[in-house]
């Protein structure tokens, strides 16, 4: 299975709610699989949704799911024990990690080698760290979403890129509907 897949299985489950997504291959992705208000996609600064996704959490109340990938979270280590010392229980990280820089080529990386960002979410000590694969990312997104409880979830799949459109909103666009789409969740 590889990260398109586990996305296009993941929309039931994760369309009710706010979504930050990892630039690239993956906001595409998501984006022709379920374009909608309440998701922000990443077109630049690589290995910021993470960061982006807690910062919105500890801001309101809703759900939020940041969607990023192995190579973004590498490229952005603070951002784990920055989130493991700011704990919002209305934020699920959701690593796809395919052990590869998806975007540019599929480039391996460290953590399709030797580095676990499963042990590494946990030495930096965020608290509910959960592993699954990507034949398993509905129920144990589901489950995080159903215990209120922060999660970061590392998710194995295969690599692998199927061929997607560009997203040729303009980012400004992506950012007003998405702020209006919050201001009328929280209203």
């Amino acid at each position: 299975m590889i990260r398109s897949e586990v996305l296009k299985q993941l929309i039931p489950v994760i369309s009710d709610h706010l979504v930050v997504c990892n630039i690239g291959l993956p906001s595409q992705e998501l984006h022709m699989l379920d374009d909608q208000p309440s998701n922000f996609y990443m077109l630049g600064t690589m290995g910021l949704a993470s960061s982006i996704g807690l910062g919105l959490a500890l801001s309101q109340p809703q759900k939020v799911i940041s969607i990023d990938g192995d190579g973004s979270v590498l490229t952005n280590f603070g951002t784990l024990p920055t989130i493991a010392n700011n704990v919002a229980d209305n934020f699920i990280l959701l690593i796809i990690d395919n052990g590869s820089y998806g975007s540019t080529g599929d480039q391996p990386t460290y953590a399709g080698m030797k580095t676990s960002l499963t042990a590494v979410a946990t030495a930096c000590g965020c608290e509910n760290v959960v592993e699954c694969r990507g034949e398993n990312a509905v129920e144990t997104v589901q489950a995080a979403l159903d215990s209120d409880r922060m999660t970061i979830i590392v998710c194995k799949c295969d690599s692998g890129n199927i061929k997607v459109p560009v997203i040729d909103m303009d980012p400004v666009v992506i950012r007003d509907r998405f702020m209006k789409e919050i201001d009328r969740r929280n209203a």
